[in-house]
């Protein structure tokens, strides 16, 4: 095998060295069907074949959309790249009018759908752009079937234009095109080079606990992200088995089906799982409820490497016997470590997590960076909570005198695409420019402290990072999201979007008399607002009086990506949410 230099390489590399049975597994009607490496290869191949046949030529663009990852996906993508062309993954949670300027401003001529509900956003918009034709994963009717193609690309007789095109894609080509989802303005279509994926690949390699073949993941991070998408050609340089959940409320009952030994998170997730746990906990009486918050308590001052010394060490084992080995068994009992990443992760519950035997390793990156600039492992002492963990190899970090994070080293995007005036903005020579502030403490942990352009100046001149005041409220049950406001204002102060799920179980264990079909009515309700307060009270006297929330609102909706509060990865739209709630902000700020 020559060496890996693009990124249909991963899945030759693991026929040579590492096939499997089970590379990759989706489940169809209720059954859980595997798909070997010779069988993934071979339909990527047919794949390939087809595109030849319809036409595709080098540097043609074909569009992804998937509700879920799946089988398919991979296949489309080293059916696509070994061509010369490039896949264009597509969030599948956007509107409709979003399809329309990622479909035209990237030109694909062809695309693939999971399923009638986005086949139904593309077809509203279909002749408004250039594509020829629409494929789809799920038999749909009245729309090509994916297996068409595996039946043109049956006949072998081009393969060998496919090995001619394959030999003609060199690391430095463009591989695919992603559109952040941005939290203001039109989505950027970051240009990320075989190079740019596969050096990142290799580079993170080392840091991802993989233990032996036999390993099993469990992928449910939507795949068209770059985060989910490295992550699955480390697994298959890896060789082990990746099981694609069904849906994100099918993690549970997936997880206890195929027991997986490692995951991908995002904070978001983690902090609903915890609150399902805690809300279980509140519900035990007796010696249960205080066995219970015991191993909480010991949880929450968690150190790693036993700084905490024997005797914690000893009352951890007995938590892990009575209270922990549930928690894992809920995710299957044999997951170990998950890798964290899109947003930052609240100290208290990477401690929890690491105290209960599954370990939480957090990493940072960016699209543009393909992504990975750093992570924790925790072996080597690579480990330390409140931290990303160290650069990986080959990727330089540099803090400006402004504190901005700057990155350098292979992983670097080609640039955005038809905008060589955005991308200049965020490049001085060889140093991409992340918009994220940070330092690099003496043992050479990065850790971030804000977004450079979240920070706002209060009309008194005084500097507020948002990030730090609403990383620390979301640590309330209470609290499910919060945005911190105040830029040219006399103080900060907040939208808080309450966590009504867990407000509804606190009202009906404290006996309040209150309507909890109502969020309107929550969120005006004085009971809740004044609980709300203790929470930012206690917030509050971790920061400069400048720096405090003085007011806050709380908002009736649920922030949701369907109605435009958050953006597909999870971050809050400022710009949307401050337009949404204007007449809140009037309120605190002009009564």
């Amino acid at each position: 095998m020559t060496e890996i230099t693009r990124l249909f390489d991963f899945p030759y590399f693991q026929l040579e060295n590492k096939p499997t049975d089970s590379a990759l597994v989706t489940k169809y009607n209720g059954e859980w069907v595997k798909t070997s490496t010779q069988e993934y290869i071979e339909k990527a191949n047919a794949i390939s074949r087809a595109l030849l046949k319809l036409g595709v030529n080098k540097n043609d663009k074909i569009a992804v959309i998937s509700s879920s990852n799946r089988t398919e996906w991979n296949i489309v993508d080293i059916g696509v790249l070994q061509v010369g062309a490039q896949n264009i993954p597509i969030y599948p949670t956007i509107s409709a009018e979003d399809y329309e300027y990622v479909l035209n401003h990237s030109e694909s001529i062809y695309c693939f759908v999971s399923d009638e509900e986005v086949l139904e956003k593309v077809n509203t918009v279909k002749q408004r752009t250039k594509l020829k034709e629409i494929y789809s994963f799920n038999i749909i009717e009245g729309c090509k079937h994916y297996s068409e193609l595996l039946d043109l690309g049956a006949d072998t007789g081009n393969q060998n234009e496919v090995e001619a095109r394959k030999e003609s894609v060199k690391p430095n080509d463009l591989a695919t095109i992603i559109y952040t989802s941005g939290t203001t303005g039109k989505p950027k279509g970051v240009m990320l080079s075989h190079w740019n994926i596969t050096s990142n690949v290799l580079n993170s390699i080392p840091r991802l606990p993989i233990r032996g073949e036999n390993t099993r993941i469990l992928s449910f991070l939507p795949i068209c992200h770059i985060f989910e998408r490295v992550l699955i050609y480390i697994y298959q340089h890896a060789g082990v088995s990746i099981y694609y959940a069904e849906s994100l409320d099918k993690i549970a009952d997936n997880a206890k089906e195929i027991k997986p030994n490692l995951m991908s998170v995002v904070p978001r997730l983690l902090e609903k799982v915890y609150d399902k746990i805690m809300a279980k906990g509140t519900e035990l009486t007796g010696i249960k409820k205080a066995l219970f918050f015991w191993a909480v308590g010991l949880g929450e001052i968690w150190e790693p490497y036993k700084q905490n010394g024997a005797w914690y060490e000893f009352k951890l084992s007995i938590a892990n016997k009575l209270i922990f080995s549930k928690w894992r068994e809920a995710l299957g009992g044999e997951l170990y470590t998950m890798v964290s990443g899109s947003a930052a992760l609240q100290p208290r519950l990477a401690r929890i997590f690491c105290a209960s035997g599954m370990k939480i390793m957090e990493g940072y990156g960016l699209t543009e960076t393909s992504p990975v600039v750093s992570v924790g492992k925790y072996a080597n002492n690579m480990f330390k909570i409140g931290t990303v963990g160290k650069p990986i190899d080959n990727v330089e970090v540099k803090i400006a005198e402004d504190g901005e994070i700057l990155i350098k080293g292979p992983n670097v995007m080609m640039g955005y695409f038809k905008d060589s005036e955005k991308t200049a903005s965020v490049m001085t020579g060889d140093y991409f420019h992340t918009g994220d502030k940070g330092e690099i403490d003496s043992d050479g942990f990065l850790k971030i402290t804000g977004r450079k352009k979240e920070m706002f100046k209060t009309s008194g001149g005084k500097y507020v990072i948002p990030t730090l005041l609403e990383n620390d409220l979301k640590q309330s049950r209470f609290i499910e999201q919060i945005m911190v406001i105040g830029e040219g204002e006399k103080m900060p102060a907040a939208l808080i979007q309450p966590n009504f799920e867990f407000i509804r179980e606190w009202i009906a264990r404290k006996n309040h008399n209150m309507d909890t079909s109502n969020t309107a009515a929550m969120a005006n309700s004085e009971i809740i607002i004044n609980r709300i307060q203790r929470e930012v009270d206690t917030c509050n006297k971790k920061f400069g009086k400048w720096e405090q929330i003085k007011s806050f609102k709380l908002t009736p909706d649920v922030w949701s990506i369907k109605s435009g509060h958050l953006t597909p990865t999870m971050k809050i739209r400022r710009s949307v949410i401050s337009e949404m709630y204007h007449d809140l902000i009037e309120d605190i700020y002009r009564p």
